[in-house]
């Protein structure tokens, strides 16, 4: 009868020593799942429904790097369904049946962009600089904005004036935004909001309007208003 030996990590029989792997198993058997193709890396072998899933996981940077990293890479990393699974991770589930029109990878860097743009104006309106307010809105005669006080203002000259005297309030303006959701249709994109001055007083309902103009974003519309409170909580 052959005898076993684990002592050494081999099974001896009457003829050859099998080497054994981690827990007992033939390294032979493991060897099927471990033994890479010279010079492919394991991502590069799995199938492509598990690739995505796991890409799925990666945060943008990530996302970005490894489509750098060689051509099969790049091509995993620019799979329109991993974008899509970082923007619904990243932003919202809101937009689950959307189709964007250039694929979600390009609606997901659109979408940053439009995030960013909307957390600039936040700062300017903290920094009471209305010279980055000018250069944030669109210079047109078409372009609105709506103040909490509900009055409306009409035109870029208008708008700019209607800014001037919310800088020159002594009280200060830090917002907290919160509850941020976004929508781009190509050169035109929305974004609304809550956002809080301050503990004792509610939340505003914001939206923002934004168009592309010049190989940037402009903003054409902002209307705030104070939300409205009856003991039942409201969604944005």
């Amino acid at each position: 009868m052959p005898s076993t030996s684990l002592a050494n990590g081999t099974v001896n029989g009457n003829a050859d020593s099998v080497p054994l792997g981690v827990g007992g198993e033939r390294a032979d058997v493991v060897a099927v799942f471990t033994d890479d193709k010279p010079g492919v890396s394991m991502m590069e072998q799995l199938v492509p429904e598990i690739t995505t899933h796991a890409l799925s996981y990666l945060d943008y940077p990530s996302l970005c790097r490894l489509s750098m990293t060689n051509s099969l890479m790049r091509k995993a990393a620019n799979d329109d369904n991993a974008w899509k699974a970082l923007y619904h991770k990243d932003f919202t589930l809101e937009q689950v049946s959307v189709t964007p029109v250039n694929g979600w990878k390009a609606y997901y860097a659109a979408t940053r962009a439009i995030i960013s743009v909307n957390t600039e104006f936040f700062n300017i309106i903290r920094e009471r600089s209305l010279q980055e307010m000018a250069q944030l809105w669109l210079n047109s005669d078409y372009v609105k904005c709506i103040h909490a006080s509900g009055e409306l203002f009409s035109g870029y000259n208008e708008v700019m004036q209607s800014w001037e005297l919310c800088f020159n309030w002594e009280q200060g303006f830090d917002f907290q935004v919160h509850n941020v959701r976004s929508r781009i249709l190509t050169d035109m994109a929305w974004v609304t909001m809550k956002a809080y001055l301050n503990v004792d007083a509610g939340p505003f309902l914001i939206t923002n309007v934004f168009e592309f103009h010049n190989g940037r974003w402009h903003m054409v519309h902002h209307h705030s208003s104070v939300m409205l409170t009856d003991g039942v909580n409201q969604q944005v």
